[in-house]
């Protein structure tokens, strides 16, 4: 599923990055790649704030669509 269907709180593994060459590298620089823990620390709108790798990440809604859990 999307990690924008992810509940804030709950700890998660990314599963997939999907995504086109510049965005998929771009996402697995900050982090997001497959088997990293990733957390939600809260959404607005659905742009998300994120915990990935001990680092606090903002994404918005088209980005968090790419990253499967």
């Amino acid at each position: 599923m999307p990690l924008l269907l992810a509940q804030p709180g709950e700890k998660n593994t990314i599963m997939a990055v999907r995504g086109r060459g510049e965005t998929k590298r771009f996402l697995e620089s900050m982090g997001f790649v497959e088997g990293a823990e990733i957390t939600v620390v809260s959404e607005f709108d659905g742009n998300l704030i994120v915990n990935v790798k001990d680092a606090r990440v903002a994404l918005s809604k088209v980005m968090a669509a790419k990253i499967m859990i």
